[in-house]
């Protein structure tokens, strides 16, 4: 009986022992496997910049306030320095390599650049192909038409048979198309081209954002030319354009954003460049078209 008693408590110990070798193993696999998770969470182009240390940005330097070269003929602008800035957050130096429009989101796409800045709505169509960071800019459109009759131009029907400015592939002249104008299309044209082409009725209209368009048309007091004094519409947002599925890199440039949002900085960038803070939504009635698929 004592000898059974014993073999008890030698089965007893043995089980002890095995019990902790499978916790022992779990620890082991959970760590593991939280080592796995945390790698899977690094996307390949994020891995990429990081080992290049440097992060390339496609944007056009024609846009007056968002990307555009100043009097010293240095790059500059509102979306320009949102990126360096993002950039010197990330520990990355920043290129930009300009480019149109109508060429910008294939080359994110092919890996030419690794994101683009350059007034971009984030549209749900485009959401369908690219990630987005945070919008760190908000706005309208409207128009530049001819200050001495509006272009023959008081809403926004009244686009039928008109001739627009623009880009193929913007937004502004998918609505243009939407409301039966004719679009005239530009290579990576200034906006001088754009808006001289209107004063002279060349052209009848561009449709673009509220900011851009309030600076153009600043720029050229000689011209026939001013902001439409009636129309806005269609809200926008802005955001920089990343690649499908870089979760990481989205993830690591909109908390920089998030960072700049709330210590003031977007804000103070968007004074200097448009003297009005459009990283905040605009205040006011906007129309919103329906019917568009953007």
């Amino acid at each position: 009986m004592r000898k059974f008693s014993l073999y008890l408590v030698f089965l007893a110990i043995i089980a002890v022992l095995v019990a902790c070798g499978d916790s022992d193993s779990t620890e082991e696999e959970t760590s593991n496997q939280g080592e796995d998770n945390a790698e899977e969470v690094t996307d390949e182009r994020w891995a990429e910049i990081q080992e290049a240390g440097e992060l390339v940005v496609g944007t056009s330097g024609t846009l007056i306030g968002a990307s555009y070269y100043d009097d010293n003929d240095e790059l500059t602008g509102y979306d320009v320095e949102v990126l360096r800035e993002i950039g010197n957050r990330l520990g990355l130096d920043v290129s930009f390599e300009i480019m149109g429009i109508d060429s910008m989101l294939p080359a994110v796409q092919n890996g030419r650049i690794d994101v683009a800045a350059n007034d971009i709505e984030a549209t749900d169509k485009r959401k369908e192909e690219f990630n987005f960071s945070e919008p760190y800019k908000y706005s309208f459109s409207t128009m530049a038409v001819r200050e001495s009759d509006n272009s023959g131009i008081e809403t926004l029907e009244d686009l039928e048979g008109k001739i627009a400015g623009g880009g193929a592939t913007t937004i502004y002249s998918q609505i243009a198309e939407h409301f039966g104008a004719e679009v005239k299309t530009y290579g990576n044209a200034p906006n001088q081209a754009y808006l001289s082409d209107v004063s002279n009725a060349r052209t009848d209209v561009v449709i673009n954002d509220y900011y851009l368009t309030k600076f153009g048309v600043a720029a050229f007091p000689d011209y026939d030319l001013h902001l439409h004094p009636t129309l806005k519409f269609h809200p926008t947002e802005q955001a920089v354009v990343i690649p499908k599925d870089a979760d990481q890199l989205t993830e690591e440039m909109t908390n920089a954003l998030n960072e700049m949002r709330e210590d003031g900085t977007l804000s103070e960038l968007a004074i200097q460049f448009y003297e009005e803070d459009a990283s905040t939504k605009p205040e006011g009635e906007i129309e919103v078209i329906e019917g568009l698929e953007l």
